[in-house]
């Protein structure tokens, strides 16, 4: 990461409403479960360069939504990277194919990916679910071998805690760094 991120003006988008997991502590989770629609729409590409002339650093770290589900998001990722600004991106979905990834990667190779696997990843569908962990996990390992900064992060539930030692084993045999965070939120 650039360490002049959070010295920088910088903006968090939730640039859709889409996303396909179900993750038990998600506001969109309860809304389903309500019989509510989603709230939210994908970003334009015009309303996307209003804020690329305005910020220098951009956070895609949906709140509802997960960014890979945009369908211009490589677009974005581009256009921060010829503006010569920082994108960071959150994601946790992994119903995206390699090739996606890969070309993700592609279209900007400075930007931060943090990967959401909480737990190993054959374990973290338990809070995620949906998510293929294993899947996630290997497009995390494809990023940092392809020189992107990659992390991982593992939220701490009841279900994982005991795992930590072995994620963190994991981690550094592929030279990845993770950002572990305990959660008051009930287990899976």
């Amino acid at each position: 990461m650039k360490e002049v991120f959070f010295n920088r003006n910088k903006i968090n988008l939730d640039i859709t409403n889409r996303c396909t997991l179900q993750c038990k502590a998600c506001t969109r989770h309860y809304l389903l479960k309500d019989g509510k629609k989603i709230p939210g729409y994908d970003m334009t590409d015009y309303e996307f360069d209003l804020v690329l002339d305005k910020f220098d650093s951009f956070i895609f770290c949906g709140n509802i939504s997960d960014p890979i589900f945009h369908p211009n998001f490589k677009g974005f990722l581009k256009k921060i990277y010829e503006a010569d600004k920082y994108a960071w991106v959150a994601t946790s979905a992994s119903q995206r194919p390699k090739a996606w990834y890969k070309s993700a990667f592609e279209a900007n190779p400075t930007a931060t990916w943090v990967f959401g696997i909480d737990g190993l990843p054959h374990q973290s569908h338990m809070y995620r679910i949906n998510q293929d962990g294993e899947h996630l996990f290997e497009m995390m390992v494809m990023a940092k071998e392809m020189g992107i900064d990659a992390r991982w992060q593992y939220i701490i539930f009841s279900y994982n805690e005991d795992r930590l030692a072995e994620a963190q084993m994991l981690a550094a045999s592929k030279d990845i760094k993770m950002l572990i965070t305990r959660s008051g939120r009930f287990p899976a």
